[in-house]
């Protein structure tokens, strides 16, 4: 039985990070049971056809030229007494320390019909190719069910392929999770005129069909149908339904076993360890805080996955580094809009019972006597107590992850408001506003401005 230092469960984002870091110093196994690690979020690219699916395909080498062993199998059972992974593949590997990076898996509801073909996830690639095939093999329409950044971008990918695609979330505008309704309510039109249909406010609580979807129940009372295309063979599914509401952690591996999991994954400490020595885990089979709050949230994003797994990485190789929490910065593209979000919205600051102050500004993306000028939004959450921001979100026609980077930044360094009104910034015609004002500044001194008259 082959025996290593390091055994990574999972070949993603977290498995590659860890062998980068660790390959070369340790004797190391990544297990992956997938043909390949996938850039994930680029899975509706795939779909609309602006990409073909080997571009989202990452190269073994990032794990193999690291100095790690590829293991191409699953994990079916590990006995964390004897310390032994057993394969699906029939053998048998030991190890000293264990990474769990099992990831998480599309949450699909237990209601009726869900197991008629054509309901499915959207995580991976044999959800991508079945999606793909059903479109190419004639399906009329499609419900999207989650108006998430990962739900809107598979809704307008089905859209652009001509479909008759329906999304659906139980929240009252789209994007809830990263940004409040205002902030979104252009990109809402833009989703409308594109030709989707909106269902916000409800849900899908039962699926029909002999065999393959026909009919999509709503909680309102109405009913989505997808009709056959005659053109198409006896055997085609005429509808597809693509959950793509919430991710469940993956943590079948521990069931049973002396390693603690919440309601939200495997429990891990700041260092990223969990209830059993020489057992650690990353990314999103785990259950981790706000570094807003120090609350559980759901934080299952390749974006936190890679920090986590700096961190245990040095942390293996003698360091002291801790992970402080979830901020969740995130961006999405809809329509023409960029849209990006980090840290608590005014919605979601309030259910949490803090008592907030937000400030706006809007500036364009370039001087606005240059061309191609294009409008600029910034919304700011602050907390109305300690006077720090807590969220930040961006609506603009080009791209803002540079700038939600930054604010996440000041999150994480649980920056006041008055700091960000003396932010140092530069300006350039074809870069920024006129340099007498800042987006950022703007909405931090509107802030600073209700707080000093309160």
């Amino acid at each position: 039985m082959d025996r290593y230092q390091i055994v990574v469960i999972g070949g993603g984002p977290a498995g590659i990070t860890l062998a980068k870091i660790l390959g070369k110093r340790k004797s190391m196994a990544v297990v992956r049971p997938e043909n390949f690690s996938m850039v994930y979020c680029a899975m509706p690219y795939v779909v609309e056809g602006i990409l073909p699916i080997e571009k989202t395909f990452k190269k073994d080498e990032l794990v193999i030229d690291a100095g790690a062993e590829l293991i191409r199998s699953a994990a079916r059972k590990i006995d964390f007494d004897n310390k032994v992974v057993h394969l699906e593949n029939s053998t048998d590997i030991g190890y000293d320390k264990i990474i769990l990076a099992t990831g998480a898996v599309p949450f699909i509801p237990p209601i009726p019909g869900v197991e008629l073909d054509g309901v499915l996830g959207f995580k991976t690639e044999e959800d991508m190719r079945a999606i793909n095939r059903m479109v190419e093999n004639g399906a009329t329409g499609a419900v999207v069910v989650g108006a998430g950044a990962i739900g809107v971008e598979l809704a307008q990918a089905l859209s652009n392929k001509g479909l008759d695609v329906h999304l659906v979330d139980m929240f009252d505008s789209i994007m809830p999770n990263m940004a409040d309704p205002e902030m979104v309510q252009e990109a809402h039109v833009e989703l409308e005129a594109s030709g989707l249909t909106m269902h916000l406010g409800s849900k899908v609580v039962e699926v029909k069909g002999e065999g393959f979807v026909s009919d999509v129940l709503l909680e309102n009372g109405e009913t989505i149908h997808f009709g056959r295309d005659e053109e198409t063979g006896a055997d085609e599914c005429p509808g597809i339904v693509v959950f793509a509401a919430g991710m469940k952690p993956v943590v079948s591996l521990v069931e049973g076993s002396r390693v603690k999991t919440g309601r939200d994954g495997i429990v891990v400490n700041d260092r990223m360890e969990t209830s059993v020595p020489d057992v650690y885990a990353v990314g999103d089979c785990i259950q981790f805080t706000s570094g807003i709050t120090g609350e559980v949230i759901s934080g299952k994003l390749a974006t936190n996955a890679v920090p986590m797994s700096k961190i245990l990485g040095f942390n293996l190789l003698g360091q002291d580094r801790r992970y402080k929490g979830y901020y969740n910065g995130a961006a999405t593209k809809i329509g023409k809009y960029f849209i990006g979000g980090t840290g608590m919205s005014e919605r979601n600051a309030r259910q949490a019972g803090i008592d907030v102050v937000t400030g706006d500004s809007e500036v364009t993306t370039k001087f606005p006597i240059m061309p191609g000028a294009k409008k600029l939004r910034l919304k700011l959450v602050a907390n109305r107590s300690t006077r720090k921001v807590i969220g930040a979100q961006i609506a603009s026609e080009e791209p803002v992850t540079d700038k939600i980077d930054l604010l996440t930044f000041a999150i994480q360094k649980e920056t006041e408001v008055s700091e960000l009104t003396t932010l140092s910034y530069a300006a350039q015609p074809y870069q920024s506003y006129f340099p007498a004002a800042n987006l950022v500044v703007m909405a931090a001194e509107k802030i600073l401005t209700k707080l000093e008259h309160e």
